[in-house]
C-alpha cells in the first residue's frame, strides 16, 4: 500500500482535520508560528492521548503494511549473525534493523508517496478554509446590516474570533494590507474586512510585525469610529489580546487603549461636561467609553499578579500610562477658573471600581509600589492633589450643610433599577474612590514621604496630620439624613471608610507613630469628648455612632507605647476653667460621667451601654500598665466600675418573672442586654489585675471572686482576652496567684482543680482526642514536651509562698492504703501526695508512667523548695529532705561488693540535686548544686550521693578566712566624723563616700565595715525626728521575759538554716544558735505590740507572720552573730520608711497600714516595690518587659520571692550585704532599682530561656551569675535621678489609703 488512493486522500483529509480541532487550544495558546511548530512536532511528549487519535492510529496500520515484511527479514538476518545479541544486546540489534530499513527502497518509496499525498490534502484544507472563512464573512455583513441599529450588549469576549472557529497564522505582506485597509480613509466595508482577518491571527504576529506603529493608530481611530459595530470589533481583538498574550504583548495593546481613551475624552470634549449634569450610562456615548475603562480597569487588577515575572520597563510604561490616563484631565481642571467641577476620566473608573481595587493591588507588592510612588511623587502628584481636594470639598460642603449634603443623592444598594447617575452621586462615588486611594497610600513610607500636598484653596499645604484630622473631622459631619441608602455601618459609608482607614493606621506600628501619635490628631479626636464632658456645643452629627468609632481609634493608639504616652503626658486639651490637660483626664472623667450617667447629650441613646463599654474601653488600655495606672488611680475608676457592676447585679437578681400572657419577649431580651453589660463591667473590673497596685485596688472592690469566675469561665472557653491582647489569661493568672486573696479566688472558681486536673490527664492518662495508631514513644526529656504547658501553669499558680500556704496551711497527706487507678487528684495536696512524696508501694502502683510522673513531681518539688518559706513548710508539715533520703537508701544495688553502691538513674539523680538544694544555702560561687544529667564517658556521674547527713563536703565552695581590716575612704570617714557635726551633713557626705567606694573599690567593703556604716547610719537617720516614718514604740523586752516564747516549726528550721550559711561564710561562732532564737523572739514581740486584730478569712493572716525573718537572719549574720547589736539596729530601722520594704514582717497585719490594705493581706514590698520594677522595665529594659508577657510569667513574682529571702541562694552574701546597705544608705527606691539591675544583667539569660520556654524555671532554679552591685551602681543613680520624685512620693504614702 504505497501508493494512495482518492478514496484515500479524502480519508486523511477527516483525519487530519479532527486531529487539528483536537488540538486547536494547544495551537491557539502559541505565540508565533515558530511555537505552533515546536508543539506539533513534540506532541508525543506532551500529549497522553496522541497514540489514540484516528490519523496516527492510520499512519502506523500504513506503515505496518509498507514496511512489514522489510523489517522482519532484516530482523532475522541481523539475528543470524554471530554474537550480535550476546556481545551487543537488544538495543544494538534494534538500531541495526532502524539503519537497514530505512536504507531500503520500500522505505524511501513509502516516505515520497506519504509527502506528495499529504501535501495534497493540507492544499486542499487551506481551500476550503478560505472558502468557509469568506462564506462567514460575507453572513456576518449580511448580519450587520440587518442588525445595525440594534444595541450591543456589554460582552467584551470574542465569540467570532480564532478561539471559537479557525485558527491561521499571517505573514508580514498581510499585515500591511490590513494596515493599509484600517486607514480612516477607506470606506466602511474595506475596513470591516480588514479587522475581521485581523481577529483571526495570532496577536503576537500582529503587534511583532514592522507596521505595528501605523496599525495601532488605525487601531485607535477604528476604535473611535462612530460606527458602534467597528469600535466593538476592535475592543473584542483587544479583550482577546490580554487573555491570552504575554505581558510584552498586551502592554503594547493596554497603553494602546489607555492613549487611545485619553485622546477621546479630550476630543469629545467630555471633561468640559460639568459633573452636576450628571451621567446616563444607557447613552451610546457614555457605554462604548465604560466598555473600554472597564477593559482597563480589569486588566489593572490582574496584571500585578504575573508582571513580577516580566522586565520591570513593561510594568512601568503600564503604570506610567494609567496614571497619565487619571491625571490628565486633573491637571486641567485644577488649572481651570470657577468652583463647579468638571467631569473626569477618574469618575468612570471610580464608577467601575469604587474602591480603588486596582490601585491596592498594585500598591501591595514592593515591586510595583515602588514605581507607582515614585511616578506619583515626580510626575503625576495631581491624582492626589485631586483625591485630597475631594475630600476637602466634602468637608466644607458638609460643614456649611449639615443636615443637606449635595454630594450624595438617592444612592442606594438597588442602584441596577435606574440609569442615570446624579452629579451628587458621582461626587459620592469619586469621594469614596479618592478615600480608598489615600488610604492606601498612607500604609507605605514612601506613599506618606509624598506629603505636604499643596492645594489650590488652602494657603498652607496639607501635611500628614493635616489629613488624618480632615478625615476625622469627615467621620464626625456625616449628614443624618443624607444617605437614603448608607448607614455608618455600611461599607461604602464615609465613616466606614475612614474608620477602615484609620484602624488599618492603628494596626502598623510606624504609620501609627507618623500619622496618629500626634497632638492635633489626639485633639481632633477628644474634641468631642471634651465638648459632652464640658457641656460646650457637639461638633457631630450622628452621636452616638461616631463616639463608639472614636473610642475604637482611642484604645488602638493606647495600646502602644508611644501612644499611651501621649495619652498620659500630652497636654493638648482645654478643660472648663481654662487649664490644659492630657487625654487620659478627658478621657476617664467623661468615662466616670457615663457610667454615674451625667452626660445630658446622651440621656435618650438607646446604645449608651454599648459607648460606656467602648470607653471604659480606652480606659482599659491605660490602667492595665502601671504607668498608666498611676495617672488614673486618682479618679477611683474601679469603684465607679465595681458600683455600676453591683447595682446591674442586684437589678439581674430582681427581673420577674414572665407571667402567662404578658410580653415575655421584652423581659428576656432585657435580660440579656443586662447579663452581657454586666460580664462588660466584669472584665474591665478584670484588667485591673494586670498590674500589681491595680491587683490591690480589684481586692479592695470586693469583687475579686467574680472576676476570676468570670476569667475561669473565658479560660476554659479558649477565647481571648481582648481584641487589643496578644497572649491570653496566663499573665493575669500568675498576677493574681502572687497574694492571699488572689489565690483563694482562683481556688474557689476551680480554676486549681482545673490545672491540676489537666496536668494528670496529660501526665496519666494521655489525651482522649488522640487516636492510638501506635504507642507513644518514651520520653527523652525530664518532663515530656505534652506535659511542658500544664506544668509551667502550676510552676506559675505555686510561685508565691501566699499561694503555696493559702493551698496546703496545715493540712496533713492523705497517706490512703489504696489509690485507685481511676481515682484523680484534685488539690494541690493530692499532686504532692500522688507525684512528689512516694513514701508508700500504694502510691507507686497508682501510677501508669510511675518515673515520669515522679520525675515531673520532683522537678516541681525542686522548683518550690527554690522559695525558702515554702522549703520550710513542707519540711515543716511533710519531712521531705527524710523521705528523700530514705528513698536513696533503698535505691542501693543489693549485690554491689562495696556497700551503699547508689543506683543511678533519673530519679536518684532528681534526688541527689534536691537533697543538696535543700540543705546547702549560698549564691553561685559558694555552693555546688549536682546537675541533673549524666555525662559521657565511664563515669557517667561523678558526684557523691548520699543517704545521711552530713552532705558531702564537695558541694560547698571554701569561703576565704576574714582578712584584717583594710583603711579604705569609708572606715576613714566613720573614725573622722565627729559626733556634733550636722546631721544633714553627715549623712550626706556619707552617703557621698559610700557611693564612691563601692563604684571605685568595692572589694575594700568588708562585712565588719559595712556593718559599722549601717550602725552609725541608722543611728543618725533615726536621731532626727523628721527623718523618722513610723511613730517610735520602746521597746523594753528582755532574755527572760521571751525565753519561754516559742517559735514556729518554721522559724526554728529557719534559724538552723541562717546558722548552717552563717558557719559556712565563717561569719558566727559555733554557739550561735541560741542567739538568734532569742533576737527571732524578741523581734516577734517587738512587732505583736504593732499588730492589729483584723477579721478576714485568709490563712496567712491567722496568726504571725507566716514565714521565716530573713531580713533578721541576714543582719543578726552581718553583726557577726552579735544579738544586742542587731536588735539595737533593728529597733531603730523600724522607725525609718526603709524597714517597710526590707523587713517584710515588719508590716505583717500591721497598724501602720490602713485597715483594708492589712486585712488584703497583700505586702507594700508587691504593691510598691514590684509594681514600679514593672513600670521601669517596661521602659528601660522593654526587651526583658516583653519576654515575661510571652512566658506567661510576671516580674512582680520573681522580685517578690528575691526580696522577700533577701536574695538568698540567688547572690552571693557580700552582695546580699551591698544590697541591704545601698536601700539604707542610698534610699528604699533603690530596692527597685537594684532589681531592674539585676533583670538587665540577666537580658540575654532572658530572652533565651523564654525562647525554650522554660524562662520561670530557669530564674527560680538558677543563682544569678557573675553579679555585682559596683558594675551598675552608677546606672541605678540614674535610675535615681529619673524615677526618684515618683518612687519615693508614692511610697511615702504608704501609710494613705489606695482607694
Amino acid at each position: 500500500m504505497s501508493q494512495f488512493t482518492a478514496d484515500d486522500e479524502a480519508e486523511l483529509q477527516s483525519l487530519l482535520r479532527q486531529l487539528l480541532k483536537s488540538v486547536k487550544e494547544r495551537i491557539a495558546s502559541a505565540p508565533s508560528v515558530e511555537c505552533a511548530e515546536e508543539i506539533l512536532l513534540h506532541l508525543e511528549e506532551t500529549d497522553d492521548n496522541f497514540h489514540n487519535y484516528e490519523f496516527v492510529r492510520y499512519l502506523r496500520c500504513y506503515i505496518d503494511n509498507a514496511l512489514g515484511s522489510v523489517i522482519e527479514g532484516e530482523t532475522e538476518l541481523c539475528s543470524n549473525i554471530e554474537g550480535q545479541i550476546v556481545s551487543s544486546g537488544q538495543d544494538t540489534l534494534v538500531q541495526a534493523v532502524t539503519r537497514k530499513t530505512r536504507e531500503s527502497i520500500e522505505y524511501k518509496t513509502m516516505i515520497q508517496s506519504l509527502k506528495n499525498t499529504m501535501m495534497i490534502v493540507v492544499e486542499s484544507l487551506i481551500n476550503k478554509f478560505e472558502e468557509d472563512l469568506m462564506r462567514k464573512e460575507e453572513m456576518h455583513r449580511k448580519s450587520q446590516s440587518e442588525h445595525h441599529s440594534s444595541h450591543y450588549t456589554d460582552n467584551c469576549s470574542d465569540s467570532d474570533s480564532s478561539f471559537n472557529q479557525s485558527y491561521t497564522f499571517i505573514k508580514q505582506e498581510q499585515l500591511q494590507i490590513i494596515t493599509e485597509k484600517l486607514d480612516p480613509s477607506q470606506n466602511r466595508e474595506v475596513r470591516w474586512e480588514a479587522l475581521q482577518t485581523l481577529c483571526s491571527a495570532p496577536s503576537s504576529d500582529v503587534l511583532n510585525c514592522e507596521s505595528w506603529g501605523s496599525l495601532r493608530k488605525n487601531l485607535s481611530a477604528a476604535l473611535a469610529d462612530s460606527d458602534s459595530a467597528m469600535s466593538e470589533k476592535v475592543l473584542r481583538f483587544y479583550a482577546k489580546t490580554f487573555s491570552s498574550s504575554p505581558l510584552n504583548i498586551t502592554k503594547e495593546i493596554y497603553t494602546s487603549l489607555a492613549k487611545h481613551l485619553e485622546s477621546d475624552f479630550l476630543n469629545k470634549k467630555m471633561h468640559f461636561i460639568k459633573v452636576t449634569a450628571g451621567v446616563d450610562i444607557c447613552h451610546q456615548d457614555v457605554i462604548r467609553l465604560l466598555k473600554k475603562v472597564r477593559l482597563l480597569n480589569e486588566f489593572q487588577k490582574e496584571v500585578s499578579s504575573f508582571w513580577i515575572r516580566h522586565p520591570e520597563k513593561y510594568m512601568e510604561e503600564i503604570i506610567e500610562s494609567t496614571l497619565s490616563l487619571l491625571s490628565v484631565t486633573n491637571e486641567q481642571s485644577l488649572r481651570a477658573r470657577g468652583s463647579e467641577k468638571t467631569l473626569e476620566l477618574v469618575h468612570f473608573q471610580a464608577l467601575l471600581d469604587i474602591k480603588a481595587t486596582w490601585f491596592k493591588k498594585w500598591m501591595h507588592g514592593c515591586y510595583s509600589r515602588t514605581v507607582v510612588l515614585r511616578l506619583l511623587e515626580n510626575k503625576y502628584k495631581s491624582l492626589i492633589v485631586a483625591a485630597l481636594q475631594q475630600c476637602t470639598d466634602y468637608l466644607e460642603t458638609c460643614k456649611s450643610k449639615a443636615d443637606d449634603n449635595p454630594f450624595v443623592g438617592n444612592i442606594t444598594h438597588g442602584k441596577s433599577n435606574t440609569t442615570v447617575y446624579t452629579g451628587k452621586e458621582l461626587q459620592f462615588i469619586n469621594l469614596v474612590h479618592s478615600l480608598c486611594l489615600l488610604g492606601r497610600l498612607l500604609m507605605y513610607t514612601q506613599g506618606r514621604k509624598l506629603f505636604p500636598v499643596k492645594l489650590r484653596n488652602r494657603k498652607e499645604s496639607v501635611c500628614l496630620t493635616d489629613l488624618i484630622v480632615m478625615l476625622i473631622q469627615i467621620m464626625y459631619v456625616q449628614p443624618k439624613s443624607a444617605f437614603s441608602g448608607l448607614s455608618h455601618t455600611d461599607f461604602l459609608s464615609p465613616v466606614s471608610l475612614v474608620m477602615e482607614v484609620l484602624r488599618s493606621l492603628c494596626d502598623q506600628k510606624e504609620c501609627a507613630v507618623e500619622c496618629l501619635h500626634a497632638t492635633t490628631v489626639v485633639e481632633a479626636l477628644i474634641s468631642p469628648i471634651a465638648s459632652l464632658l464640658f457641656r460646650k456645643q457637639l461638633p457631630l452629627n450622628c452621636v452616638d455612632s461616631t463616639l463608639t468609632h472614636i473610642a475604637d481609634i482611642l484604645a488602638r493608639i493606647a495600646t502602644t507605647d508611644q501612644g499611651l504616652l501621649l495619652f498620659l503626658y500630652d497636654e493638648n486639651v482645654i478643660s472648663a476653667d481654662g487649664k490644659r490637660m492630657s487625654a487620659a483626664h478627658v478621657i476617664v472623667q467623661f468615662t466616670q460621667k457615663l457610667l454615674i450617667e451625667d452626660v445630658p447629650a446622651l440621656s435618650e441613646c438607646e446604645t449608651l451601654s454599648a459607648i460606656k463599654g467602648a470607653f471604659i474601653f480606652v480606659c482599659r488600655q491605660m490602667y492595665n500598665t502601671c504607668e498608666g495606672l498611676e495617672v488614673l488611680k486618682p479618679y477611683g475608676l474601679h469603684n465607679c466600675i465595681a458600683e455600676a457592676w453591683k447595682k446591674e447585679s442586684f437589678l439581674s437578681e430582681r427581673v420577674p418573672t414572665p407571667l402567662p400572657g404578658t410580653m415575655g419577649y421584652t423581659t428576656s431580651q432585657d435580660l440579656q442586654n443586662n447579663m452581657i453589660w454586666e460580664e462588660t463591667l466584669l472584665d474591665n473590673l478584670l484588667n485591673f489585675a494586670a498590674t500589681p497596685k491595680g491587683l490591690l485596688l480589684l481586692q479592695q472592690t470586693g469583687a475579686i471572686n467574680e472576676c476570676v469566675s468570670y476569667m475561669f469561665n473565658r479560660f476554659t472557653k479558649k477565647l481571648q482576652v481582648s481584641r487589643c491582647e496578644k497572649f491570653g489569661y496566663g499573665v493575669m493568672v500568675t498576677q493574681v496567684a502572687a497574694i492571699a486573696p488572689g489565690v483563694v479566688a482562683l481556688q474557689s472558681s476551680g480554676f486549681v482543680k482545673a490545672i491540676v486536673l489537666e496536668l494528670w490527664s496529660v501526665l496519666e492518662c494521655g489525651r482522649d482526642d488522640v487516636r492510638i495508631a501506635y504507642p507513644k514513644s518514651t520520653p527523652m526529656d525530664p518532663i515530656d514536651r505534652s506535659c511542658q504547658k500544664s506544668f509551667l501553669a502550676l510552676v506559675n499558680l505555686l510561685s508565691s509562698y501566699h499561694a503555696v500556704y493559702e493551698l496546703i496551711g496545715k493540712q496533713p497527706l492523705p497517706n490512703k492504703p489504696e489509690y485507685p487507678l481511676r481515682e484523680m487528684p484534685t488539690s494541690i495536696i493530692d499532686v504532692i501526695d500522688r507525684l512528689i512524696v512516694m513514701n508508700s508501694e500504694a502510691k507507686m502502683h497508682s501510677l501508669f508512667n510511675f518515673e515520669q510522673s515522679h520525675t515531673l513531681g520532683l522537678r516541681l518539688l525542686n522548683i518550690l523548695c527554690c522559695n525558702l518559706d515554702t522549703l520550710l513548710l513542707l519540711e515543716s508539715l511533710y519531712s521531705i529532705s527524710e523521705i528523700m533520703l530514705n528513698a536513696q537508701k533503698e535505691n542501693v544495688a543489693e549485690s554491689s561488693e562495696k556497700e551503699g553502691l547508689f543506683i543511678i538513674d533519673g530519679l536518684s539523680v532528681e534526688r541527689n540535686h534536691i537533697l543538696v538544694r535543700i540543705n546547702v544555702v549560698g549564691g553561685s560561687s559558694e555552693r555546688f548544686l549536682p546537675p541533673r544529667t549524666l555525662q559521657e564517658g565511664s563515669d557517667p556521674y561523678p558526684w557523691p550521693m548520699f543517704s545521711s547527713y552530713p552532705v558531702p563536703k564537695c558541694y560547698i565552695k571554701e569561703v576565704p578566712k576574714k582578712t584584717l581590716k583594710q583603711d579604705n575612704d569609708v572606715s576613714k570617714f566613720l573614725s573622722s566624723s565627729r559626733t556634733s557635726e550636722k546631721h544633714s551633713n553627715w549623712l550626706d557626705n556619707c552617703r557621698r563616700v559610700f557611693f564612691k567606694t563601692m563604684t571605685t573599690k568595692p572589694e575594700l567593703l568588708k562585712i565588719n565595715v559595712l556593718a559599722d556604716v549601717l550602725e552609725r547610719f541608722v543611728m543618725n537617720l533615726s536621731s532626727n525626728a523628721s527623718e523618722c516614718f513610723f511613730t517610735s514604740t520602746d521597746y523594753k523586752g528582755s532574755d527572760s521575759s521571751v525565753k519561754n516564747q516559742t517559735l514556729s516549726a518554721v522559724e526554728l528550721l529557719g534559724i538552723k538554716m541562717s546558722i548552717r550559711y552563717g558557719k559556712t561564710l565563717n561569719l558566727i561562732k559555733e554557739d550561735s544558735e541560741q542567739d538568734l532564737c532569742l533576737l527571732m523572739k524578741h523581734s516577734q514581740k517587738f512587732l505583736l505590740q504593732q499588730k492589729v486584730k483584723l477579721c478576714s478569712p485568709l490563712c496567712y493572716l491567722q496568726e504571725s507572720y507566716p514565714g521565716h525573718d530573713w531580713f533578721v537572719s541576714s543582719v543578726f549574720l552581718i553583726m557577726a552573730g552579735d544579738k544586742v547589736r542587731a536588735l539595737k539596729f533593728l529597733l531603730r530601722l523600724s522607725e525609718l520608711l526603709v524597714s517597710a520594704f526590707l523587713w517584710l514582717p515588719r508590716l505583717h497585719a500591721s497598724s501602720h497600714l490602713p485597715l483594708e490594705t492589712a486585712e488584703s493581706g497583700i505586702h507594700p514590698v508587691y504593691f510598691y516595690t514590684a509594681h514600679y520594677v514593672e513600670m521601669l522595665l517596661m521602659k528601660e529594659v522593654p526587651l526583658v518587659f516583653s519576654a515575661f508577657r510571652m512566658s506567661g510569667f510576671t516580674p512582680s513574682q520573681i522580685c517578690l520571692q528575691w526580696l522577700s529571702q533577701c536574695f538568698w541562694n540567688y547572690l552571693d552574701w557580700p552582695e546580699i550585704c551591698h544590697y541591704i546597705a545601698a536601700c539604707v544608705v542610698l534610699g528604699p527606691d533603690y530596692q527597685v532599682y537594684f532589681c531592674i539591675a539585676l533583670l538587665k544583667h540577666l537580658q540575654q539569660e532572658i530572652l533565651q530561656h523564654t525562647q525554650a520556654q522554660d524562662l520561670q524555671v530557669f530564674l527560680k532554679e538558677e543563682a544569678i551569675h557573675n553579679f555585682q552591685m559596683s558594675d551598675y551602681l552608677e546606672y541605678m543613680s540614674y535610675l535615681e535621678q529619673k524615677y526618684r520624685p515618683v518612687v519615693m512620693k508614692d511610697m511615702r504614702n504608704i501609710k494613705q489609703q489606695n482607694t
